[in-house]
């Protein structure tokens, strides 16, 4: 890698000897000190933690996977925003399926939608209420949390949106 140019400069000292003095350029010494601002002011996607519920008095829920999670989504757009809705693309993350533990009785889906789309997704998730055929349960899903970055939507680490 070439080196900066350097200038030099020579003066004399009090006892008549000429001393040379290098100096790096000015251009150095700007990128050294330069920091990079960055902002994003119009993040590209919407990142959302929904929990799937049973409604009360119905049966037994499945746990959540994949597919019931995909097909809940869908039914749930197709029912509020008609076709237009089917075309909206959802990105599931990552899905919990339900534990023991009390916090978290029901399965949790992390899924991410256009932003543009974000308010219309919400309001066709947060209004459905589907299943109950065939002796299955009726459910619904409740929108946990919303946020145009997913990190600050985990409370800053993500690390439990990737861990298997």
């Amino acid at each position: 890698m070439p080196q900066p140019a350097q200038k030099m400069d020579t003066t004399q000292d009090q006892g008549g000897d000429s001393v040379a003095h290098s100096t790096a350029s000015k251009r150095k010494a700007a990128e050294a000190s330069s920091t990079i601002h960055f902002t994003s002011r119009n993040p590209p996607w919407t990142y959302l933690k929904l929990q799937l519920i049973p409604q009360p008095g119905s049966s037994a829920l499945q746990p959540l996977d994949d597919l019931s999670a995909r097909t809940y989504l869908s039914s749930a757009l197709s029912q509020f925003l008609g076709l237009t809705g089917t075309s909206i693309p959802i990105d599931i993350l990552k899905i919990e399926p339900a534990s023991s533990t009390e916090a978290q009785k029901y399965g949790v889906a992390w899924v991410r939608v256009p932003r543009d789309d974000g308010a219309a997704v919400i309001a066709a998730l947060s209004s459905w209420v589907g299943g109950g055929g065939n002796g299955s349960a009726s459910v619904a899903w409740r929108v946990c949390a919303k946020g145009n970055y997913l990190g600050a939507l985990v409370a800053g680490s993500g690390r439990d949106l990737f861990v298997p």
